[in-house]
């Protein structure tokens, strides 16, 4: 049986509950600050900073992060109102982040190499805790260029990303997986300590 290939990362997809319950497509508003000037991708991972605004994840290895971008509206330069699949960061007004911010949503991610090469891992990667790739997002698609080092398997706390099981359906090989299914490590929602 032939499985889909999966040629570049896309970054972080819902797609359900790690209790096994359906993503059921429950999203948070959460404005983005008329001064912030850097594009947000679908599936850009995003954090709350100080104000309360919402702001694309920038780290790699450490950092909270809120939830995934899924979606933007905002007042562009012809002062009409746009949804849009990702945030442009610039020649736009009253911008608003649509973000699965479910501290239990599981995620579909791509597994690559510090490049954003894809780059399987093995199944042993299941419970271990991972970096993240930044990449970069496409303004043709609006989708992420996010995804995660499948080789930076460690017990660290402060890693952003906890893997939870793998995909099956584009496995390249018996023990060669190049999708994984993951949890936001440091949610934000968990932190104790706040923004």
């Amino acid at each position: 049986m032939a499985y889909p290939t999966v040629s570049a990362p896309y970054g972080f997809k819902p797609i359900n509950r790690i209790d096994g319950m359906p993503y059921a497509g429950a999203t948070r508003l959460i404005p983005i600050a008329s001064s912030y000037n850097t594009a947000i991708f679908n599936g850009d991972l995003v954090q709350v900073v100080t104000g309360g605004t919402c702001e694309k994840f920038t780290g790699t290895t450490t950092g909270g992060t809120v939830g995934v971008f899924i979606g933007v509206q905002y007042i562009n330069s012809l002062s009409q109102f746009t949804p849009a699949q990702y945030y442009p960061g610039t020649s736009v007004t009253s911008a608003v982040a649509i973000v699965v911010d479910d501290p239990m949503a599981a995620f579909k991610v791509v597994s690559t190499d510090g490049s954003s090469v894809v780059a399987a891992a093995a199944r042993a990667v299941v419970g271990s805790n991972l970096s993240v790739i930044q990449g970069t997002g496409n303004t043709t698609t609006g989708d992420s260029g996010q995804s995660i080092l499948g080789s930076s398997t460690a017990t660290t706390a402060a890693l952003p990303i906890r893997v939870i099981d793998v995909v099956t359906e584009t496995k390249t090989a018996t023990d060669s997986f190049v999708e994984l299914v993951v949890k936001l490590n440091t949610h934000q929602y968990n932190n104790t300590t706040g923004v």
